[in-house]
């Protein structure tokens, strides 16, 4: 089984930025680990904070690997472009966010994205993305 890690932009500031919010630990320690809990899958992550790299990911691999798991950022809330990419492709797409966005600014609580994905798991904190790779095991 092989998986992808999507992530959009500013979350390669985990670790750095809104501790209270995301926590302290970066994305790449948080990977490693994910790779350790789950030996029998191959994982790979890409982030970008450019919308149009993570559209070309999506075209990439969306018709090949047995899912993605998606943490778009604030492109969730504004990217048709990137609810049209995961509806073109054939991968299994579930939307991960750490905070939960329904509670949050009223500018988050819709997520286009999220209603391209097969689901969303939100407010889990870094733990959402092992929550996603379970559903897919």
């Amino acid at each position: 089984m092989k998986i992808l890690l999507l992530n959009g932009p500013n979350l390669n500031l985990l670790g750095k930025r809104e501790p209270e919010i995301y926590g302290t630990l970066t994305f790449e320690a948080y990977f490693e680990t994910l790779k350790k809990q789950f030996p029998e899958i191959e994982l790979e992550y890409y982030q970008s904070n450019h919308e149009g790299f993570l559209i070309d990911k999506l075209h990439e691999v969306g018709f090949t690997l047995d899912g993605i798991v998606f943490n778009p950022g604030g492109y969730s809330h504004t990217s048709i472009a990137l609810h049209d990419a995961i509806k073109s492709i054939t991968t299994p797409v579930i939307e991960v966010h750490i905070s939960d966005i329904s509670i949050r600014e009223d500018f988050r609580k819709v997520s286009y994205t999220g209603l391209a994905a097969q689901q969303t798991i939100m407010g889990k904190g870094l733990e959402g993305y092992s929550l996603a790779i379970k559903m897919f095991v």
